[in-house]
């Protein structure tokens, strides 16, 4: 029996597709902008808390009017740079939470909590911040991809169009 070998060309399609469908996604590309900065930033501080914070997504997509499946690609794209940016998170973090605040629940909550707190309070807050700010940043660039895009789309239909209409006057 002879193996069949996957179709790669339809998987490259089906990519295609749905790149075209999030490039054409009704509220335009801010609505595209904002899931993807969603996402970006709730994976700055998802691996702390346990993927718990993967469940933030929703309500935020749905609160500010985003893209949720932009908020997806931006979450996946965060666990691909999240590794260089723990370390930022971390720095960060430590900045902001006082040790006190640390030495304080470390020693006033059940054990199991205390060495989750002392091992990710620094990177979940910093997280937050880092997260937030990264989030913001990254939303003007893809308002500007997507809007060129669309505009790049928009003139080759008009001079398609105005090619269209020259032949016909020729006639």
């Amino acid at each position: 029996m002879m193996k069949t070998r996957y179709d790669w060309k339809s998987s490259k399609r089906w990519f295609r597709y749905k790149y075209l469908l999030l490039l054409r996604a009704k509220g335009g590309p801010s609505k595209v902008a904002r899931g993807f900065s969603i996402g970006l930033a709730i994976e700055m501080f998802t691996l702390p808390t346990a993927g718990f914070a993967f469940v933030l997504i929703f309500p935020l997509v749905y609160l500010l009017r985003a893209n949720l499946p932009a908020a997806l690609i931006g979450f996946v794209f965060g666990k691909v740079i999240y590794i260089p940016f723990s370390i930022l998170n971390k720095q960060v973090g430590s900045w902001l939470v006082p040790k006190h605040v640390k030495f304080y629940l470390i020693h006033h909550l059940p054990h199991i909590l205390s060495n989750i707190i002392r091992s990710g309070l620094d990177l979940i807050v910093g997280g937050m911040v880092v997260g937030t700010v990264l989030g913001i940043i990254a939303y003007f660039p893809v308002v500007l991809f997507l809007k060129y895009h669309t505009n790049r789309r928009k003139e080759k239909r008009r001079i398609r169009k105005d090619q269209l209409v020259s032949s016909n006057t020729e006639e």
